[in-house]
């Protein structure tokens, strides 16, 4: 029996995990306790999800309500499954800025010390186990603002001399910067992750996405860009644009795209290729991405609907004014890996897949 460990199953990412590996012949245990609802509200609740998994996945899938800082719990989960557990992904986490400013004793004991739970529990009952975390292009703090960038009409834009211009690589450094406190709780989960596989010598992988997103995100105002741009547009709820002029860019990877990630992964290890401690950026690149104005224009566009945004001249703390990141890293080690969604793709399905759901949201 070969098991999967899904921390965060009932999320975006989490969900199209516990899918994707249990059609592929693992039996998966989703471990998720909606904290969603509790940092977001009732509306982001993933509780929906963890039922729809149940029902779709049956004997296929086992849903545990354990909090990642729960040591205990974590610990007891592991040992039950042990050996049989070959994969692990870690996609639990709070993921505001906003938020864990709000809350840093929270956002740290989720962030970090949730994933120092997961990672130990794994080396001591699953040590063979591919281990992959969900990291955060947040890592490099405010470090890419200080990038050679150009306004344009509807996005800021890099220097297309600069060394970067196709994308920011994994050189670029994590010191020196101002991260919020986010940022840094992920910093120190991913570099804890990293030194798992280093010093334990554990097949670990950290992915340092961008936007990650997909039709079964929980989108809020504080997390879940596109999607709550496109679920505002479509129920007629007020928008906040935070600085920049809205022409902040970011790229944009589709949750099915990332899970194809993961499954390269955990098929090259089960092929004897065993990598320790791998960093990767991964998003939409130079393939797909948007700043915040032009996802509106495009929301606008796909629904027929004008949305009522409005602008706050003051941006986030930690904020980054220009992100695409180079997937490059990823690419030369699986060559057989491509991305297959572009933000409008992204949007469409977005907008097909959530029309009954959040039309029941304006109908309460």
């Amino acid at each position: 029996m070969a098991v999967a460990v899904v921390t965060g199953s009932a999320g975006l990412i989490g969900s199209q995990a516990v899918r994707h590996f249990a059609a592929a012949g693992f039996d998966v245990v989703g471990v998720d306790n909606d904290m969603r609802r509790v940092f977001f509200g009732d509306d982001s609740s993933t509780a929906w999800m963890a039922t729809e998994l149940q029902r779709e996945l049956a004997e296929r899938y086992t849903h545990a309500s354990v909090d990642v800082r729960d040591r205990d719990g974590i610990d007891a989960l592991f040992a039950t499954y042990g050996s049989d557990i070959s994969l692990v992904i870690h996609t639990a986490a709070q993921p505001s800025h906003d938020w864990a400013a709000r809350e840093p004793f929270t956002d740290f004991d989720v962030n970090a010390v949730g994933t120092l739970n997961v990672l130990e529990a794994t080396r001591r009952h699953s040590p063979d186990a591919v281990f992959i975390f969900t990291s955060t292009n947040k890592v490099y703090g405010d470090t890419p603002n200080r990038l050679p960038l150009i306004e344009q009409e509807t996005r800021w834009e890099i220097d297309p001399t600069h060394t970067y211009a196709g994308g920011i690589r994994e050189d670029m450094s994590i010191d020196t910067t101002l991260h919020s406190i986010f940022g840094a709780s992920k910093v120190a989960a991913d570099v804890m992750v990293q030194e798992y596989g280093r010093y334990f010598d554990m097949q670990t992988s950290v992915f340092r996405g961008g936007t990650l997103t997909g039709p079964n995100h929980s989108a809020a105002e504080l997390h879940g860009f596109l999607a709550y741009v496109m679920q505002c547009t479509m129920t007629d709820t007020p928008y906040r644009v935070y600085g920049y002029q809205g022409k902040q860019v970011r790229d944009a990877i589709h949750s099915a795209d990332l899970i194809s990630c993961f499954d390269h992964v955990q098929r090259a290890a089960a092929a004897g290729v065993r990598r320790c401690g791998e960093v990767y950026n991964i998003g939409g690149g130079r393939f797909s991405n948007c700043s915040v104005i032009e996802a509106i224009s495009l929301c606008e566009d796909i629904t027929g609907r004008t949305l009522d945004w409005t602008y706050v001249d003051e941006h986030r703390v930690g904020d980054h004014i220009w992100w695409i990141g180079d997937n490059g890293h990823f690419a030369e080690l699986h060559p057989d890996w491509q991305l297959t969604y572009d933000v409008p793709a992204i949007l469409v399905e977005m907008h097909d897949a959530n029309r009954d759901r959040w039309t029941q949201r304006t109908d309460r």
